[in-house]
């Protein structure tokens, strides 16, 4: 039998839960993947209060698949060369920052999804104090 040089995965898990206390943290997380030769594995838990729900997703980088579902503001970024169809869900809202970030790791993308009914924090706080500073057009 041939030995295993190169793993290339995507796990996302989610759970209801009632209690924080008991969940992983992202710290837990990275202590977890240690032992990898490559260090080429992301990993993020995400936690949503509202919906008493945690995510966990963790990957391979160099991420292969042609869509990339469910990011949230925990994004860690990089660059995703193959990625053409991207989703986005959270219960906090997204700022332009965030935008900025989304458009910079997939540069190829052809379809954005946001799915989120929460306003722009930034945004509102630069009409309050009279800023007409234009944001930057994201292409």
């Amino acid at each position: 039998m041939s030995k295993l040089n190169k793993l290339t995965f995507n796990i996302r898990s989610s759970s209801h839960f009632y209690n924080e206390v008991n969940l992983p943290s992202n710290e837990y997380m990275q202590e977890t993947f240690r032992d990898f030769k490559d260090k080429q594995i992301i990993h993020y838990v995400v936690y949503f209060p509202k919906e008493k729900e945690a995510r966990c997703l963790i990957y391979s980088y160099h991420y292969r698949l042609n869509h990339y579902n469910g990011i949230t503001n925990n994004f860690p970024g990089g660059i995703f060369q193959c990625i053409r169809k991207v989703s986005l869900f959270d219960e906090r809202p997204f700022e332009h920052e965030f935008f900025l970030q989304i458009q910079k790791s997939f540069p190829l993308m052809k379809q954005l999804i946001v799915v989120n009914q929460q306003r722009q924090i930034n945004k509102q706080f630069r009409k309050a104090n009279n800023e007409n500073g234009d944001l930057s057009i994201i292409h």
